[in-house]
């Protein structure tokens, strides 16, 4: 985990289709970029900026976001995220994302992740499971 610094980075481009709507996700009626959508995109830069800095076995899971949603984006405008590891404190690691469409700021979040093993990992949602 000796790689895991403040600094790291990633940026995620993408366009909004109506499967990331609101009205797609059940979380709203309209026809726009949706919550859901914005925060599975906000983590999966978070996860971009981790992805050749974890040792072998080694993963990461989400446990807290705090988001902003800012402003409302339409179906087939590109939207620009970027994640930045702010903070490592043993196996949680704090980042700071910011959204923007092609005119403005459209999100920010504060996002935790954690460093796990994946094998154990697996091996307990495995038993859960099994329950």
């Amino acid at each position: 985990m000796d790689e895991l610094k403040p600094g790291l980075h990633a940026e995620l481009e993408l366009t909004v289709t109506g499967d990331d709507t609101a009205a797609q996700w059940g979380s709203g009626l309209v026809p726009v970029y949706g919550t859901p959508a914005l925060v599975g995109a906000m983590e999966q830069a978070a996860v971009m900026a981790l992805k050749k800095h974890l040792p072998v076995g080694q993963t990461t899971v989400g446990g807290h976001i705090a988001v902003d949603h800012l402003a409302p984006t339409p179906v087939g405008m590109n939207v620009h995220i970027k994640a930045e590891l702010l903070n490592v404190e043993g196996r949680k690691l704090t980042f700071f994302i910011e959204a923007w469409d092609e005119t403005e700021k459209i999100g920010q979040a504060t996002h935790h992740r954690f460093v796990v093993n994946q094998f154990k990992f697996m091996e307990k949602v495995r038993s859960k499971g099994a329950k």
